[in-house]
């Protein structure tokens, strides 16, 4: 006899080639922040969160890449997975995450990484400066040779 267990839980898969989905989610300075407002440069969106070990390891080498890159063409987006304010604020200015960051402290329950089909962090997404999704889980040195070619850099 077969055991039931209801309906599966759906993921959403956002692929390459695909506009990413809009999303608008509270900054650290309590105000709405929308993925649409970086329209016209090259966005990663980096889900993470303050408690992620391998999410804080990496972390300075993508303050140096940032650093490298940021300007009128390269933003990150950072979507945290947390659930207490102050861990996530705190994490941001120890690790010197200077770029823009989102979260609506729902912890694993967050609506954009529901919406991403997030179940695992670190992971990100590099959309274009149209919208769409170009590249995902990209690795620093991927992401470096992906923004050299870009930016021409």
């Amino acid at each position: 006899m077969r055991a039931s267990y209801g309906p599966k839980e759906v993921v959403p898969v956002i692929a390459v080639g695909t506009a990413a989905p809009e999303f608008s989610q509270t900054s650290t300075n309590g105000k709405p922040l929308a993925l649409s407002g970086l329209r016209g440069k090259y966005v990663l969106i980096d889900f993470w969160a303050s408690w992620c070990g391998p999410c804080r390891k990496v972390n300075p080498d993508l303050v140096k890449l940032y650093e490298q890159f940021k300007g009128n063409s390269f933003e990150i987006l950072g979507v945290s997975l947390d659930s207490d304010d102050a861990k996530w604020k705190e994490a941001i200015q120890k690790d010197g995450l200077t770029w823009q960051h989102t979260s609506d402290l729902k912890g694993w329950k967050n609506d954009v990484a529901a919406l991403y089909g997030i179940k695992a962090v670190p992971q990100n997404f590099l959309v274009d400066p149209s919208g769409k999704v170009i590249a995902k889980n990209l690795r620093i040195a991927q992401l470096e040779e992906e923004l050299r070619k870009l930016l021409k850099q």
